[in-house]
């Protein structure tokens, strides 16, 4: 049977199960729970696109995207930019292609509104997404947001 993945929004109907999405413990530090993803999209609702990941009827993952956001916004050649803000797949989940699935959904997206580059930042260390973000495309840009590596991807 072939895997039937998409993203839908969250609503009252999976809001618990989106609740209930976990990272191993490993990676806990690196990526904030979905209850805060939540807060913070409700917070920024014009800049933020918060998604459940599913496989068929199984939730796996949840995926938060901004649009025309400054970093920088007190410097005057700060630019507009888009991205993914938040990827969390539950550790029963990963390794299933899933995150590749939400950020290819994510610059799908900022295709469709007309972007043509897509930022990310993430915790740098050994149990980090860098890898993964560099299998992607996506290149450190040198800067650094908080704590955070921040890197882009050019869409084609």
């Amino acid at each position: 049977m072939p895997t039937a993945l998409r993203l839908e929004p969250v609503t009252p109907a999976t809001i618990d199960a989106a609740l209930a999405l976990r990272v191993r413990s490993d990676q806990e530090g690196l990526v904030s729970p979905v209850v805060k993803s939540l807060a913070e999209a409700y917070a920024h609702g014009d800049t933020a696109w918060p998604r459940l990941i599913f496989d068929s009827d199984r939730m796996v993952g949840f995926v938060m995207a901004f649009f025309d956001v400054r970093f920088h916004p007190d410097r005057p050649d700060d630019r507009p930019r888009s991205g993914l803000w938040r990827l969390l797949i539950d550790a029963d989940h990963q390794r299933g292609g899933y995150g590749s699935f939400a950020v290819e959904q994510v610059c799908a997206e900022i295709r469709r509104r007309g972007g043509s580059r897509v930022t990310v930042t993430y915790v740098p260390g050994p149990h980090g997404p860098a890898a993964f973000y560099a299998r992607l495309g996506f290149r450190p840009t040198g800067e650094m947001s908080s704590d955070e590596v921040v890197a882009e991807l050019e869409l084609t």
